[in-house]
Protein backbone atom coordinates (compact mmCIF):
# COMPACT_ATOMS: atom_id res chain seq x y z
CA UNK A 1 0.00 0.00 0.00
CA UNK A 2 1.82 3.09 -1.10
CA UNK A 3 1.22 7.10 -0.71
CA UNK A 4 0.21 7.90 -4.01
CA UNK A 5 -2.48 9.68 -5.01
CA UNK A 6 -3.25 7.13 -6.91
CA UNK A 7 -3.51 4.01 -5.04
CA UNK A 8 -6.72 2.29 -5.80
CA UNK A 9 -9.10 2.47 -2.92
CA UNK A 10 -12.50 1.11 -2.69
CA UNK A 11 -15.25 1.95 -0.20
CA UNK A 12 -17.82 -0.67 0.56
CA UNK A 13 -21.10 0.42 2.15
CA UNK A 14 -23.72 3.08 1.31
CA UNK A 15 -24.74 4.12 5.06
CA UNK A 16 -23.34 7.79 6.55
CA UNK A 17 -19.98 6.35 7.66
CA UNK A 18 -19.13 5.18 4.33
CA UNK A 19 -20.25 8.83 2.80
CA UNK A 20 -18.05 10.15 5.10
CA UNK A 21 -14.91 7.92 4.94
CA UNK A 22 -15.59 8.99 1.13
CA UNK A 23 -15.52 12.77 1.46
CA UNK A 24 -12.30 11.72 3.54
CA UNK A 25 -10.57 10.35 1.26
CA UNK A 26 -11.23 12.48 -1.67
CA UNK A 27 -9.35 14.94 0.35
CA UNK A 28 -6.09 13.16 -0.55
CA UNK A 29 -6.65 11.07 -3.64
CA UNK A 30 -7.82 12.20 -7.43
CA UNK A 31 -10.93 9.37 -7.30
CA UNK A 32 -11.93 6.17 -5.66
CA UNK A 33 -14.21 3.02 -5.87
CA UNK A 34 -17.39 3.52 -4.27
CA UNK A 35 -19.63 0.51 -3.92
CA UNK A 36 -23.33 0.39 -3.14
CA UNK A 37 -26.12 -2.34 -3.14
CA UNK A 38 -28.48 0.33 -3.64
CA UNK A 39 -28.71 0.82 -7.68
CA UNK A 40 -30.88 3.46 -6.95
CA UNK A 41 -28.72 5.85 -4.77
CA UNK A 42 -25.80 5.28 -6.91
CA UNK A 43 -28.12 6.59 -10.07
CA UNK A 44 -29.03 9.54 -7.82
CA UNK A 45 -25.09 9.88 -6.65
CA UNK A 46 -24.06 10.06 -10.79
CA UNK A 47 -26.65 12.88 -11.53
CA UNK A 48 -27.37 15.17 -8.66
CA UNK A 49 -23.44 14.68 -5.96
CA UNK A 50 -24.86 14.10 -3.42
CA UNK A 51 -26.35 10.48 -1.41
CA UNK A 52 -29.74 10.91 -1.08
CA UNK A 53 -30.50 9.08 2.21
CA UNK A 54 -27.53 9.74 4.00
CA UNK A 55 -25.26 12.91 5.51
CA UNK A 56 -26.92 14.72 1.82
CA UNK A 57 -24.91 18.20 2.75
CA UNK A 58 -21.57 16.57 1.49
CA UNK A 59 -21.52 17.40 -2.49
CA UNK A 60 -19.13 15.01 -4.32
CA UNK A 61 -17.37 15.90 -7.82
CA UNK A 62 -18.97 12.46 -9.29
CA UNK A 63 -15.93 12.59 -12.35
CA UNK A 64 -13.82 11.57 -9.13
CA UNK A 65 -16.18 8.50 -8.21
CA UNK A 66 -16.33 5.47 -9.79
CA UNK A 67 -19.59 4.30 -8.65
CA UNK A 68 -21.10 0.83 -9.03
CA UNK A 69 -23.82 -1.44 -7.69
CA UNK A 70 -21.60 -4.61 -8.18
CA UNK A 71 -18.85 -5.91 -5.18
CA UNK A 72 -16.86 -7.82 -7.53
CA UNK A 73 -16.74 -4.88 -10.08
CA UNK A 74 -15.31 -2.53 -6.92
CA UNK A 75 -13.08 -5.37 -5.39
CA UNK A 76 -11.41 -5.90 -8.90
CA UNK A 77 -10.56 -2.36 -9.18
CA UNK A 78 -8.87 -1.63 -5.61
CA UNK A 79 -5.95 -3.09 -4.15
CA UNK A 80 -7.30 -1.72 -0.89
CA UNK A 81 -11.27 -2.59 0.50
CA UNK A 82 -12.73 -0.32 3.22
CA UNK A 83 -15.58 -2.30 4.33
CA UNK A 84 -18.46 -0.20 6.11
CA UNK A 85 -20.97 -2.35 5.91
CA UNK A 86 -23.07 -2.74 9.06
CA UNK A 87 -22.20 -6.45 10.63
CA UNK A 88 -25.55 -7.70 10.57
CA UNK A 89 -25.71 -7.54 6.66
CA UNK A 90 -21.59 -8.24 5.95
CA UNK A 91 -21.97 -11.52 5.39
CA UNK A 92 -24.87 -11.67 2.50
CA UNK A 93 -23.12 -9.25 0.81
CA UNK A 94 -19.83 -10.77 1.12
CA UNK A 95 -21.65 -14.40 -0.07
CA UNK A 96 -21.98 -11.96 -3.66
CA UNK A 97 -17.50 -12.02 -4.08
CA UNK A 98 -16.48 -14.10 -6.83
CA UNK A 99 -13.25 -12.50 -6.56
CA UNK A 100 -9.97 -14.09 -4.22
CA UNK A 101 -9.69 -11.43 -1.16
CA UNK A 102 -6.48 -12.81 -0.02
CA UNK A 103 -4.17 -10.27 -1.60
CA UNK A 104 -6.23 -7.03 -0.70
CA UNK A 105 -5.52 -4.69 2.31
CA UNK A 106 -8.72 -4.61 4.10
CA UNK A 107 -9.63 -1.95 6.46
CA UNK A 108 -12.51 -2.56 8.46
CA UNK A 109 -14.62 0.84 9.36
CA UNK A 110 -17.33 -1.88 11.36
CA UNK A 111 -18.13 -1.41 14.75
CA UNK A 112 -19.78 -4.76 15.39
CA UNK A 113 -19.68 -8.33 15.62
CA UNK A 114 -20.31 -11.02 12.45
CA UNK A 115 -23.75 -12.46 14.05
CA UNK A 116 -23.11 -15.81 12.15
CA UNK A 117 -19.46 -16.17 13.45
CA UNK A 118 -19.66 -14.33 16.00
CA UNK A 119 -16.18 -12.68 15.82
CA UNK A 120 -15.34 -9.29 15.25
CA UNK A 121 -14.53 -8.53 11.12
CA UNK A 122 -10.87 -8.38 11.59
CA UNK A 123 -10.74 -12.09 12.75
CA UNK A 124 -13.69 -12.86 10.59
CA UNK A 125 -11.98 -12.18 7.61
CA UNK A 126 -8.92 -13.24 8.99
CA UNK A 127 -10.31 -16.74 9.64
CA UNK A 128 -12.77 -16.49 6.62
CA UNK A 129 -10.77 -15.75 3.71
CA UNK A 130 -7.12 -16.41 5.30
CA UNK A 131 -6.07 -12.66 5.13
CA UNK A 132 -3.01 -12.13 7.33
CA UNK A 133 -3.20 -10.15 10.09
CA UNK A 134 -0.51 -8.29 8.36
CA UNK A 135 -3.16 -7.19 5.82
CA UNK A 136 -6.10 -6.55 7.80
CA UNK A 137 -6.72 -3.44 9.32
CA UNK A 138 -9.27 -1.15 11.26
CA UNK A 139 -10.51 2.46 11.39
CA UNK A 140 -12.03 3.71 14.54
CA UNK A 141 -12.85 6.91 16.43
CA UNK A 142 -13.72 8.83 18.40
CA UNK A 143 -15.95 10.14 15.46
CA UNK A 144 -19.26 10.83 14.09
CA UNK A 145 -20.21 10.87 10.35
CA UNK A 146 -21.92 13.95 11.15
CA UNK A 147 -19.27 15.76 12.22
CA UNK A 148 -17.73 14.92 9.85
CA UNK A 149 -19.83 16.09 7.13
CA UNK A 150 -20.04 19.42 9.08
CA UNK A 151 -15.90 19.70 8.60
CA UNK A 152 -16.08 20.00 12.66
CA UNK A 153 -12.62 18.77 13.70
CA UNK A 154 -12.75 15.30 13.96
CA UNK A 155 -9.90 12.21 15.34
CA UNK A 156 -9.58 8.73 13.57
CA UNK A 157 -7.52 5.80 15.21
CA UNK A 158 -5.61 3.19 12.76
CA UNK A 159 -5.18 0.05 13.39
CA UNK A 160 -2.95 -2.59 11.63
CA UNK A 161 -0.32 -5.17 12.92
CA UNK A 162 1.78 -3.48 10.31
CA UNK A 163 2.39 0.09 10.96
CA UNK A 164 3.51 1.18 7.96
CA UNK A 165 -0.04 0.24 6.47
CA UNK A 166 -1.68 1.82 9.22
CA UNK A 167 0.37 4.73 8.78
CA UNK A 168 -0.38 5.07 4.85
CA UNK A 169 -4.21 5.06 5.60
CA UNK A 170 -3.49 7.17 8.23
CA UNK A 171 -2.12 9.73 5.39
CA UNK A 172 -5.16 9.25 3.10
CA UNK A 173 -7.50 10.08 5.52
CA UNK A 174 -6.16 13.01 7.59
CA UNK A 175 -6.91 16.38 6.58
CA UNK A 176 -7.33 20.17 8.11
CA UNK A 177 -10.08 19.01 10.07
CA UNK A 178 -9.17 15.11 10.31
CA UNK A 179 -6.47 13.77 12.75
CA UNK A 180 -4.91 10.52 12.99
CA UNK A 181 -2.86 8.34 14.89
CA UNK A 182 -1.73 4.55 14.54
CA UNK A 183 -1.35 1.68 17.13
CA UNK A 184 -1.00 -2.12 16.79
CA UNK A 185 -3.68 -2.78 18.75
CA UNK A 186 -6.02 -4.43 16.42
CA UNK A 187 -7.90 -6.79 18.48
CA UNK A 188 -8.23 -4.41 21.40
CA UNK A 189 -9.49 -1.54 19.41
CA UNK A 190 -11.79 -3.31 17.57
CA UNK A 191 -13.43 -4.95 20.10
CA UNK A 192 -13.68 -1.29 22.10
CA UNK A 193 -15.72 0.26 18.85
CA UNK A 194 -17.92 -2.64 19.87
CA UNK A 195 -18.42 -2.65 23.15
CA UNK A 196 -18.86 1.18 23.12
CA UNK A 197 -22.08 0.76 21.29
CA UNK A 198 -23.17 -1.66 23.59
CA UNK A 199 -22.53 0.83 26.60
CA UNK A 200 -23.95 3.57 24.18
CA UNK A 201 -27.18 1.10 24.26
CA UNK A 202 -26.93 1.10 28.15
CA UNK A 203 -26.45 5.25 28.65
CA UNK A 204 -29.56 5.38 26.36
CA UNK A 205 -31.93 3.77 28.21
CA UNK A 206 -30.77 4.86 31.44
CA UNK A 207 -31.73 8.79 29.71
CA UNK A 208 -34.82 7.42 28.80
CA UNK A 209 -35.80 6.52 32.01
CA UNK A 210 -35.12 9.49 33.45
CA UNK A 211 -31.85 9.09 35.20
CA UNK A 212 -29.50 12.00 35.52
CA UNK A 213 -26.28 13.33 34.60
CA UNK A 214 -24.56 12.00 37.97
CA UNK A 215 -25.80 8.83 37.12
CA UNK A 216 -24.93 8.82 33.70
CA UNK A 217 -21.31 9.73 34.83
CA UNK A 218 -20.75 6.90 36.75
CA UNK A 219 -22.24 4.71 34.20
CA UNK A 220 -19.49 5.51 32.03
CA UNK A 221 -16.54 5.68 34.37
CA UNK A 222 -17.99 1.80 34.90
CA UNK A 223 -18.15 1.10 31.22
CA UNK A 224 -14.46 1.93 30.80
CA UNK A 225 -13.34 -0.48 33.43
CA UNK A 226 -15.35 -2.95 32.01
CA UNK A 227 -14.03 -2.93 28.50
CA UNK A 228 -11.11 -2.29 30.59
CA UNK A 229 -11.36 -6.09 31.60
CA UNK A 230 -12.87 -7.75 28.91
CA UNK A 231 -10.51 -6.40 26.41
CA UNK A 232 -7.69 -7.23 28.31
CA UNK A 233 -9.05 -10.83 28.86
CA UNK A 234 -9.87 -11.18 24.73
CA UNK A 235 -6.35 -10.04 24.23
CA UNK A 236 -3.95 -8.40 27.05
CA UNK A 237 -1.35 -6.46 25.13
CA UNK A 238 -0.13 -3.21 26.61
CA UNK A 239 -2.59 -0.60 26.14
CA UNK A 240 -3.85 2.53 27.56
CA UNK A 241 -7.65 2.17 27.76
CA UNK A 242 -7.71 5.92 28.60
CA UNK A 243 -6.41 6.81 24.88
CA UNK A 244 -8.65 8.03 22.49
CA UNK A 245 -9.56 4.80 20.88
CA UNK A 246 -11.13 3.67 23.49
CA UNK A 247 -12.19 5.92 26.12
CA UNK A 248 -12.68 8.49 23.79
CA UNK A 249 -14.76 6.82 21.30
CA UNK A 250 -16.94 5.06 24.36
CA UNK A 251 -17.34 8.99 25.78
CA UNK A 252 -18.96 10.16 22.19
CA UNK A 253 -20.83 7.43 21.79
CA UNK A 254 -22.20 7.60 24.84
CA UNK A 255 -23.48 11.10 25.17
CA UNK A 256 -23.67 12.45 21.36
CA UNK A 257 -26.88 13.48 20.06
CA UNK A 258 -25.61 11.89 16.68
CA UNK A 259 -25.05 8.13 18.15
CA UNK A 260 -28.32 5.97 16.80
CA UNK A 261 -27.18 3.48 19.91
CA UNK A 262 -27.68 5.85 22.14
CA UNK A 263 -30.74 7.00 20.71
CA UNK A 264 -32.28 3.39 20.49
CA UNK A 265 -31.51 2.86 23.86
CA UNK A 266 -33.42 6.26 24.72
CA UNK A 267 -36.43 4.82 22.84
CA UNK A 268 -36.12 1.59 25.68
CA UNK A 269 -36.06 3.23 28.40
CA UNK A 270 -39.13 5.30 27.50
CA UNK A 271 -41.37 2.45 26.97
CA UNK A 272 -40.59 1.39 22.87
CA UNK A 273 -40.38 -2.60 22.45
CA UNK A 274 -37.19 -3.88 20.43
CA UNK A 275 -38.90 -4.50 17.42
CA UNK A 276 -40.91 -1.13 17.41
CA UNK A 277 -37.44 1.44 17.75
CA UNK A 278 -35.65 -0.74 15.44
CA UNK A 279 -38.50 -0.22 13.28
CA UNK A 280 -38.41 3.21 14.07
CA UNK A 281 -35.06 3.94 13.41
CA UNK A 282 -33.14 4.20 9.97
CA UNK A 283 -30.22 3.20 10.81
CA UNK A 284 -28.85 0.22 12.16
CA UNK A 285 -27.71 0.17 15.72
CA UNK A 286 -24.68 -2.37 16.35
CA UNK A 287 -25.20 -2.58 19.61
CA UNK A 288 -27.91 -4.67 19.60
CA UNK A 289 -26.56 -7.59 17.48
CA UNK A 290 -23.26 -6.49 19.52
CA UNK A 291 -24.90 -7.46 23.05
CA UNK A 292 -25.96 -11.00 22.13
CA UNK A 293 -21.94 -11.70 20.26
CA UNK A 294 -20.58 -10.89 23.32
CA UNK A 295 -23.08 -12.53 25.44
CA UNK A 296 -22.21 -15.69 23.52
CA UNK A 297 -18.53 -15.04 23.19
CA UNK A 298 -18.45 -14.98 27.24
CA UNK A 299 -19.66 -18.64 27.47
CA UNK A 300 -17.02 -19.55 25.83
CA UNK A 301 -14.50 -18.03 28.06
CA UNK A 302 -12.56 -20.11 30.18
CA UNK A 303 -11.99 -17.59 32.54
CA UNK A 304 -15.10 -15.70 33.24
CA UNK A 305 -14.99 -12.01 33.09
CA UNK A 306 -17.60 -9.52 35.41
CA UNK A 307 -19.63 -7.22 32.55
CA UNK A 308 -22.48 -6.02 34.68
CA UNK A 309 -23.71 -3.52 31.89
CA UNK A 310 -23.25 -5.80 29.20
CA UNK A 311 -25.30 -8.01 30.96
CA UNK A 312 -27.91 -5.75 32.29
CA UNK A 313 -28.60 -4.46 28.15
CA UNK A 314 -28.70 -8.02 27.20
CA UNK A 315 -31.46 -8.74 29.58
CA UNK A 316 -33.37 -6.25 27.67
CA UNK A 317 -32.98 -6.60 24.45
CA UNK A 318 -32.90 -10.26 24.39
CA UNK A 319 -34.92 -11.57 27.71
CA UNK A 320 -37.82 -8.65 27.12
CA UNK A 321 -37.08 -8.06 30.95
CA UNK A 322 -37.99 -4.45 31.86
CA UNK A 323 -35.72 -1.34 32.04
CA UNK A 324 -36.54 -0.15 34.86
CA UNK A 325 -36.27 -3.43 37.21
CA UNK A 326 -33.29 -4.52 34.99
CA UNK A 327 -31.40 -0.90 35.72
CA UNK A 328 -32.45 -0.45 39.28
CA UNK A 329 -30.78 -3.86 39.87
CA UNK A 330 -27.82 -2.70 37.74
CA UNK A 331 -27.33 0.59 40.16
CA UNK A 332 -26.40 -1.69 43.25
CA UNK A 333 -23.79 -3.29 40.94
CA UNK A 334 -21.81 0.08 40.05
CA UNK A 335 -19.40 2.29 42.26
Amino acid sequence: MGQSKNVAVAVLGGGSWATAIAKMLLENLEGITWYMRNTEAVAYIRSQGHNPNYLTSVEFQTDRLFLTDSINEAIERASVLIFAIPSAFLVNELKKIRLPLKEKIIFSAIKGIVPESGLIVGEHFHDTYDIPFENIGVITGPCHAEEVALERLSYLTIACADTDKAKNMAKLLQSDYIRTKVTKDIIGTEYAAMLKNIYAIAAGIAHGLGYGDNFQSVLMSNAIREMKRFTKRIYKIDRNINDSAYLGDLLVTGYSIFSRNRMFGNMLGKGYTVKSAMMEMKMVAEGYYAVRGVHELKGRLKKKVKTPIIDAVYSVLYESQPPKKVFEKLTDKLD
